[in-house]
């Protein structure tokens, strides 16, 4: 099953999507994917993979860089791996998306304290404290943590890792009385 957006609701300038691709749950199958991509020269721009709901699958979500390559080839070639089950296109206006960045950043004294009530405003957690610094984590969205890692910079960020994108199509609701349903903001 695919369900692709033939034309890209971003814009010319928009060149990344996001996929999530229902694979079987075996080993094996995630280098078969990105192997897929090294031999046909397609930029994955980030991945997240984990078991889904069901054990015997897991979801693979990746952002795709398509300036090279058209969307519909990646998903066609995707298709021909035999562990490949649903690939399903997400469009952000549609989805609710997830990324976590952890850095730690190298503070003392006053510096400290502003970069503590920064991740407060951010609503970032501290992780681990020593002697002259901080490790903090971010789950937000990718606009999001692109502003706070902005931020942190001015301060020093010694070490930083992000996680790949995740996301989902968001849920249908229904209004309270029984009216027309429709996608959730």
């Amino acid at each position: 099953m695919s369900t692709l957006n033939t034309n890209n609701p971003y814009g010319d300038s928009h060149k990344h999507h996001i996929l999530s691709v229902i694979v079987q749950n075996r080993p094996g199958v995630l280098a078969r994917v990105s192997g897929l991509f090294a031999r046909r020269g397609y930029n994955i721009y980030s991945l997240a993979v984990a078991p889904s709901y069901d054990p015997d699958f897991s979801r693979i979500t990746m952002v795709v860089d398509i300036s090279a390559t058209p969307l519909e080839q990646i998903v066609q070639q995707l298709f021909k791996l035999i562990d490949v089950v649903e690939i399903t296109e997400l469009d952000p206006r549609h989805s609710v998306e997830r990324e976590m960045l952890m850095a730690s950043i190298q503070v003392e004294g006053d510096r400290r304290a502003q970069v503590v009530d920064l991740a407060g405003i951010y609503e970032a957690k501290v992780l681990d404290v020593g002697s002259a610094s901080l490790t903090i984590s971010l789950d937000d969205t990718p606009e999001k943590l692109d502003d706070f890692e902005e931020l942190l910079r001015g301060y020093g960020i010694v070490e930083s890792q992000r996680t790949g994108r995740v996301a989902l199509p968001k849920l249908e609701r229904e209004s309270p009385k029984g009216g027309t349903k429709g996608k959730a903001s």
